[in-house]
């Protein structure tokens, strides 16, 4: 059995204690999870105030900061990766201050009581796989219609037809109506039939050229002949690529709002 200790754990540590082992974890590069009471001040593309509360801190090797309220998932306070460090107790307060240089902005947490303290040395070399659902699927075409096809721009999504309803509906380049029919997996013979019919549906409702667009990951061979032969168009989209559509968009709108 390996000696490796991948964390240690305080319980109620005193602040100037706190404040040591925090400095000597940081400087290690360490992992630290710190709970207790505190306040946060932000400074940068604009200001903010949290005020006193208890709550989770996360700081991780990468320099990266999160500050979590008892419930919800997404941290209330945040710094990415790269993050310069500042730890000293004043006051019998711990003060940890977070500086990034580009864009310059900092936040600065206060803990006036720490209830654990715990850093952390972990080893993780595992793959991650990040797959999308359909309705991820059409909403990364929606932010990013280009990942469908160049000039393809969207004008809804869920239309009612008679027989369905459209995942994404719009126009391409040229002008001509598209009608998407998004599918996770290999798509077969029944997508293929779903799609033409909700073809069929859309040209007896307007006076210009409609094609019908199949994305899905993969086509099957009776399908793509199937799909020949109703002059219906493939789209190979990778689940994992719209994933990382909307990994983006998120992580930009923390960005934008934090």
């Amino acid at each position: 059995m390996s000696d490796r200790k991948p964390f240690d754990a305080l319980e109620y540590p005193a602040v100037n204690q706190a404040a040591e082992i925090v400095k000597v974890a940081l400087s290690a590069r360490k992992a630290l999870v710190i709970i207790g009471n505190c306040w946060v001040n932000y400074l940068g593309r604009a200001s903010s105030k949290l005020e006193s509360g208890e709550r989770i801190v996360l700081i991780k090797k990468d320099g990266s900061v999160l500050v979590h309220r008892p419930s919800g998932y997404e941290p209330v306070n945040w710094q990415p990766p790269g993050c310069l460090f500042q730890t000293r107790a004043i006051n019998n307060v711990l003060r940890i201050r977070a500086i990034r240089r580009k864009p310059p902005e900092s936040i600065t947490i206060f803990f006036d009581s720490v209830y654990l303290l715990s850093t952390l040395s972990l080893t993780d070399r595992g793959d991650f796989y990040l797959y999308a659902s359909e309705e991820d699927m059409q909403k990364a075409i929606l932010l990013q219609p280009s990942i469908l096809e160049p000039g393809f721009t969207p004008i809804t999504y869920e239309k009612k037809v008679d027989p369905g309803f459209v995942d994404v509906y719009g126009t391409d380049k040229d002008g001509k109506f598209v009608v998407v029919e998004i599918k996770r997996k290999t798509a077969g013979r029944g997508a293929v039939l779903q799609l033409a019919k909700y073809v069929e549906n859309v040209k007896t409702k307007v006076n210009r050229e409609v094609r019908g667009v199949l994305a899905a990951p993969r086509i099957a061979k009776g399908g793509q002949k199937l799909l020949t032969s109703f002059k219906l168009d493939f789209k190979a989209l990778n689940p994992r690529k719209c994933a990382a559509v909307l990994e983006s968009r998120n992580t930009r709108k923390i960005i934008d709002f934090s």
